[in-house]
């Protein structure tokens, strides 16, 4: 029998509110579920006591223009997109050296509660999410081969 503990999966974690951090990575660390995430939130996992790799150290590229741009990226994207039931992606994702992400946890900025609280429309802006929303949706374009999590009552 295959226990589950020998199976490599990986999920890709980048969430604003970082709360319930603790509760998933006791999960992924029982199921040995690899954890990639973002800087704050890699911060966050290891402060906890788990291990974590940087987004940065997968894509060999540093987050830029004050965080904005961490996520959109091949390296990324790939992961999540890629099909191992496809042929072409499966020879794709390994021609390109791409992680398959199994799991993607994402919840977005805040942005109907700033923009409620303050009339700064800098404030505002940054907290548009960009990447957020493009991880979710390339998760919902590969439903069979990647999950999303988007709500932290669903860890």
């Amino acid at each position: 029998m295959v226990s589950r503990k020998n199976i490599k999966s990986n999920a890709l974690i980048s969430v604003y509110d970082k709360s319930a951090l603790k509760k998933i990575c006791v999960a992924f660390k029982k199921y040995n579920i690899g954890i990639i995430s973002t800087g704050g939130t890699a911060k966050k996992i290891t402060s906890l006591g788990f291990k974590c790799e940087e987004v940065s150290n997968l894509t060999k590229f540093k987050e830029i223009l004050d965080g904005r741009v961490k996520t959109l990226h091949p390296k990324i994207f790939g992961g999540i997109l890629g099909d191992p039931k496809k042929l072409k992606h499966k020879s794709d994702m390994q021609r390109y050296n791409l992680k398959k992400f199994d799991l993607v946890v994402v919840n977005l900025y805040p942005f109907e509660k700033i923009i409620t609280k303050t009339n700064n429309i800098d404030t505002c802006i940054e907290n548009i999410d960009v990447g957020g929303p493009s991880m979710i949706r390339a998760a919902a374009k590969n439903y069979s081969s990647t999950a999303v999590i988007v709500d932290i009552q669903d860890y």
